[in-house]
């Protein structure tokens, strides 16, 4: 039992030196920090100061992101072709509207082609994929009725 009390205090007293020894920067984990910098500098997520993008790296990380948005906008876009194949039926001028759907279409696409800024680039694809959205819908609500239609005609209602 002495043994184990001697242990102890010896324990104890090297503590004691480690703490109080002032050539010694080394802080024990139950002693808090001095400052609110020193909590924050202790919890806080820093960052990576040794990565520090160069020129090259840049350019290849903007490389990217466009290449994303431009395979985002050609998709939309050839979504835009299909889409337009169902329209079949001529305007009152006697132009297909397959025809006026893609004129406007790539009129658009032309007019927005050097847009830099990826905010106003996403609202486009946004809007451009919600616009043919919509006009599917419209055209499958519009077949519907006709179907509806003739099958009601053929059956004497």
């Amino acid at each position: 039992m002495t043994a184990k009390l001697q242990k102890c205090q010896n324990l104890v007293i090297s503590v004691n030196l480690l703490r109080f020894n002032p050539t010694n920067h080394c802080r024990l984990l139950h002693e808090g920090p001095d400052t609110v910098e020193e909590l924050l500098d202790r919890h806080m997520v820093k960052k990576d100061k040794t990565h520090i993008l160069d020129d090259e790296e840049e350019d290849e990380l903007t490389r990217r992101r466009l290449t994303s948005t431009r395979r985002e906008t050609l998709s939309l876009y050839r979504d835009i072709l299909r889409a337009t194949r169902f329209f079949i039926w001529p305007d009152p001028r006697g132009v297909l509207w397959r025809d006026i759907l893609r004129e406007n279409a790539r009129k658009e696409f032309e007019e927005a082609r050097f847009e830099k800024d990826p905010e106003i680039i996403t609202r486009l694809l946004i809007g451009g994929r919600d616009a043919v959205q919509v006009a599917l819908d419209k055209l499958a609500e519009k077949q519907r009725q006709e179907i509806a239609k003739s099958r009601g005609g053929d059956q004497g209602w």
